[in-house]
C-alpha cells in the first residue's frame, strides 16, 4: 500500500499471545479488529492496542528500499549538531552528568523520610514533588514502576501515603482513584517487603509482619550459608542499616488522619504472618518456617551478643559514610542509614548525620514546576560514554573537552580497598565507581567503559597515565568470576538459594555474572591486544556461548533488555576477533534485524523481564535504536538496508537542540522491580551510532579500531607504583 511515496510495513501476529514479529511485507490490517481476549495478559493487550492505534493513525510508515534514504550532507549536519550539543553540556570541571530518573517511589520515600526525621518539606519543594507524583498517576488510579507500565501495588501505596502527608485530601478524585486501584489489587497487605517495612516504621502494620533479620547476622562466619559478603553491594548497604532498624523497631507517630488504614482490606493490626508457603517451592517454604522460628526465639537472644552485633553494624555503616556520597551512594541505602542514625539517637549535627542528609538533598532535581528525587547520580558513566562518543565522532584527543574529561576521570579512579576485596584480597585496587564518590564500591561496568574511553583518547602512550591504566586492567582481570563471566561489584556472588529468603521477595539479592558486563570486559581486553587464546577471554567466550538465548539474543542485566545485552556482547565478540559469520553470531544479528519496528527504529519494553516472549518488542526509542545499530554494525551489517533505515530513523527524530527525545525507561536497576530513565542516553548513544556508521560507510576504521593494539601489550607485566 503506497502513501505519499512511502509504503506500509505489514505485520503478522505470532502464534504466541502478544508476540508481534516482523515478517516482511504481510498485511498489517490483519491485526485490525483482533479479539482482545486473544491476549491474556495486560501488557500483551497493551502491545496489541499500541499496534492497532498506530495503524489507525498511519504511523507505521517506512521509506521503500529503492529510495535514497539520506544524503551525506544531512548525515554530517545531524552529527555536527549532536556533537555541538553534547560539548555544550560539559561541566567546567570536565565531566558530564545528566538526570537519572526512577519511578515515583523514590520521591515518595524522600517525603516519608522527612516525616520520619521530623523535618517539614519546604513549601515550594512540596508543591513540585506533589505535581510530579500526580502527573505520573495512571488513568485508572495507580502508579507503575516504569512509564507505560501497569499499576504496581507497592509503588501506588507509597505514593498515596506520600501525597497524603504532603496534604492531598483522601477525598480528592485522584486519591479516590488511587485507593480504589490499591484495594482492587488486594490492598496494602499485598505490598513487597520494603514497602511493608515502610508501613511498619509509621505504625501502619505490626513489626511482626516483617521478615526476621536478626542483627546477629553481623557475627556469622563467612562459611555460613548466610553472610553479608554473600549478597550484592546494593543489598548489603540497604540491609545492614535495616538490621539496626529491625532490632530497634522504631515507630514514627502519625495523627489519625495521616495514616493509610483505608488501603487495607482487613484490619492491619490483626496480621501475624504475611509470608505464606508456596506449593512446589520447598526451599522457599523452608526459609519461611525458619523465619517464623527466628521470630519466636528473638526475645531469648543473649544481650551480650546482640550488643556486640549492633556495635559491629553501626561501625560498618559509619565507616562507609565518611565521604560526601552517602552510604553506597544509592538512595535506599542512604535513607536507611539516616533513619538508623536517628533511631540510635545520633544528634542532627553529628558529621555522619549531616553528610547523610546532605547527600540525599543533593539528589533532588527541579525541572520547571516539578521536583523529583534521583536514585543516585551517574557522572562517571555519563562522562566516559560522552567521551567515547565524541572521539568516535572525530573530536581530536587534544581537544580541550577531551583533555579535561580525561583528567577528571583519572581523578575519580579508586585506589583504596573496598568490600570487593573480601573475596579477592590479593588484587590491588584501581577501578571506577558510577557516582561522584562511592569509594568502597567500584564496579566492573564503569571501569571497562572508562578505560575504553581513555584508550580512545590515546592515553596508553602517556607515561603519566600508563601505570594507572595497568592498575585498572589488573583489577578488572582479578574480578572475573569462576564461571568465566563478570558480575558488577563482586566475584562469584551467586548463592542463588538466598533469593528464596522472605526478605528477598524482589529477587535481586545477588550480583552474578551477566552477559552485558562480560561482553564489555572482553571488548576492553581485546582493545589492549589480547586475543581469543588469552585465558580470561577464552573463559569469557565460553560463558557467553552458554548464556545465549535460543533466539540468538543475550539478556541485558543493566539495560532494557535483549537489545542492550546483544549489543554489548556483539561489540566484545568483534573486538576479540571472532569470525562474525559464525552461526551463533549470525543468529544474534538476524534477531536484531527481525526486531526492527515499522518506523525503522528499535524498542523494547520493560515487560520483557516478566515475559521473554516479548523480547525486542516495544515502541522505538533513540537509545535502543542506537544499541541495535551498533550491534548490527559490529556484526558487519553497516551496509545493510536494515542499518540504513535505522540511521534514517535517528536522522528523522533529532530534536532542535541536537539531542533526541526519549521518555521511556531503557535502563535497568533490578529486573521486574526497578527501572531507570537515563536522560543522557538519548543524547550520546544516537550520536555514537551515527558516527560509527559514517566512519564505516566511508571505509574508515572506528576510533576504537584505530587505537586497538595489534599485539599484546605489556601492561600485565608492568610494576604498579
Amino acid at each position: 500500500m503506497q502513501h505519499d511515496g512511502y509504503c506500509l510495513v505489514r505485520y503478522e501476529h505470532h502464534r504466541h499471545p502478544g508476540r508481534l514479529l516482523h515478517q516482511g511485507y504481510v498485511e498489517a490490517q490483519a491485526l485490525k479488529g483482533r479479539d482482545q481476549g486473544y491476549c491474556s495478559k495486560p501488557h500483551e493487550r497493551q502491545v496489541l492496542n499500541t499496534v492497532e492505534e498506530n495503524l489507525d493513525r498511519g504511523n507505521f510508515l517506512v521509506e521503500p528500499q529503492r529510495a535514497a534514504l539520506f544524503s551525506v550532507e544531512r548525515l554530517n549536519t545531524v552529527i555536527s549538531k549532536a556533537r555541538d550539543y553534547i560539548l555544550s553540556l560539559q561541566n567546567a570541571e570536565g565531566y558530564w552528568v545528566f538526570d537519572l530518573e526512577a519511578d515515583c517511589t523514590i520521591p515518595a520515600e524522600y517525603v516519608l523520610l522527612q516525616r520520619f526525621l521530623g523535618r517539614p518539606v519546604p513549601a515550594d519543594l512540596a508543591t513540585g514533588l506533589s505535581r510530579y507524583l500526580r502527573r505520573r498517576q495512571l488513568l485508572k488510579g495507580g502508579w507503575p514502576v516504569f512509564k507505560d507500565g501497569v499499576s504496581d501495588i507497592s509503588a501506588s501505596t507509597k505514593v498515596y501515603f506520600a501525597l497524603k502527608l504532603l496534604g492531598d485530601s483522601p477525598e480528592q478524585p485522584h486519591m479516590i482513584d488511587a485507593r480504589r486501584t490499591i484495594l482492587d489489587l488486594g490492598g496494602a497487605s499485598r505490598v513487597n517487603v520494603f514497602t511493608r517495612i515502610t508501613l511498619a516504621l509509621f505504625g501502619q502494620i505490626p513489626w511482626r509482619t516483617v521478615p526476621a533479620m536478626p542483627v546477629e547476622i553481623m557475627l556469622l562466619p563467612s562459611w555460613f550459608f548466610f553472610h553479608v559478603a554473600k549478597v550484592s553491594y546494593w543489598s548489603r548497604t540497604v540491609m545492614i542499616p535495616l538490621l539496626i532498624l529491625l532490632n530497634k523497631k522504631p515507630i514514627c507517630p502519625l495523627g489519625p488522619e495521616e495514616g493509610v488504614h483505608e488501603l487495607f482490606v482487613e484490619s492491619p493490626h490483626e496480621f501475624v504472618n504475611l509470608d505464606h508457603s508456596v506449593p512446589g517451592n520447598g526451599r522457599k517454604n523452608l526459609f519461611i518456617h525458619l523465619d517464623r522460628l527466628l521470630k519466636r526465639i528473638d526475645r531469648f537472644a543473649p544481650r551480650v551478643s546482640r550488643e556486640k552485633a549492633l556495635k559491629k553494624a553501626i561501625s560498618w555503616m559509619l565507616e562507609r559514610m565518611q565521604g560526601k556520597g552517602g552510604l553506597g551512594a544509592i538512595f535506599p541505602a542512604m535513607v536507611n542509614a539516616v533513619m538508623a542514625l536517628k533511631t540510635l539517637g545520633f544528634p542532627e549535627d553529628h558529621p555522619a548525620f549531616v553528610r547523610g542528609t546532605a547527600a540525599l538533598d543533593d539528589l533532588l532535581v527541579r525541572r520547571g514546576d516539578e521536583g523529583f528525587c534521583q536514585p543516585c547520580v551517574s557522572p562517571v558513566w555519563d562522562t566516559c560514554l560522552s567521551l567515547s562518543t565524541l572521539l568516535e565522532e572525530g573530536v581530536r584527543p587534544e581537544h580541550q573537552a577531551v583533555a579535561s574529561s580525561v583528567g577528571w576521570l583519572f581523578q575519580q579512579q579508586i585506589l583504596c580497598r573496598g568490600d570487593w576485596c573480601e573475596r579477592v584480597p590479593e588484587i590491588e585496587p584501581g577501578g571506577w565507581a558510577f557516582q561522584f564518590e562511592n569509594t568502597f564500591y567500584p564496579d566492573v561496568d564503569d571501569t571497562p567503559a572508562v578505560l575504553m574511553s581513555i584508550l580512545r583518547a590515546g592515553c596508553l602512550g602517556d607515561d603519566d597515565f600508563r601505570d594507572r591504566i595497568a592498575k585498572a586492567v589488573k583489577w578488572v582481570l582479578g574480578m572475573q568470576s569462576s564461571d568465566g563471566g563478570w558480575g558488577s561489584f563482586d566475584i562469584d556472588n551467586n548463592c542463588i538459594y538466598l533469593n528464596d529468603i522472605p526478605f528477598a521477595d524482589h529477587g535481586a539479592l545477588l550480583d552474578p555474572s551477566t552477559a552485558d558486563l562480560t561482553g564489555r570486559c572482553v571488548e576492553l581486553l581485546s582493545m589492549l591486544g589480547f586475543d581469543r587464546d588469552f585465558p580470561p577471554i577464552a573463559k569469557a567466550l565460553r560463558f557467553l556461548r552458554r548464556e545465549q538465548e535460543p533466539c540468538g539474543a543475550w539478556f541485558g542485566r543493566w539495560g532494557v533488555n535483549y537489545i542492550y545485552g546483544t549489543w554489548s556482547v556483539l561489540m566484545g565478540l568483534r573486538q576479540a576477533g571472532e569470525d562474525m559469520t559464525r552461526p551463533y553470531i549470525r543468529r544474534a544479528a538476524q534477531w536484531l534485524e527481525s526486531r526492527q519496528n515499522p518506523d525503522n527504529g528499535w524498542g523494547e519494553s520493560c515487560y520483557t523481564y516478566n515475559d521473554p516472549s516479548l523480547a525486542g518488542i516495544g515502541k522505538s526509542t533513540p537509545s535502543q535504536t542506537a544499541w541495535a545499530l551498533l550491534g548490527l554494525m559490529a556484526a558487519g551489517e553497516h551496509g545493510s538496508s536494515t542499518v540504513q533505515r535505522g540511521i534514517q530513523y535517528l536522522l528523522n527524530t533529532q530534536n532542535p537542540q541536537g539531542g533526541w527525545d526519549e521518555d521511556l525507561f531503557t535502563g535497568t536497576g533490578f529486573p521486574r522491580v526497578f527501572y531507570l530513565r537515563y536522560h543522557g542516553y538519548s543524547r550520546y548513544f544516537p550520536l555514537w551510532a551515527l558516527a560509527v556508521y559514517r566512519r564505516l560507510r566511508a571505509g574508515r576504521k572506528t576510533r576504537q579500531d584505530e587505537v586497538r593494539l595489534q599485539g599484546k601489550c605489556n601492561l600485565l607485566e608492568q610494576e604498579s607504583g
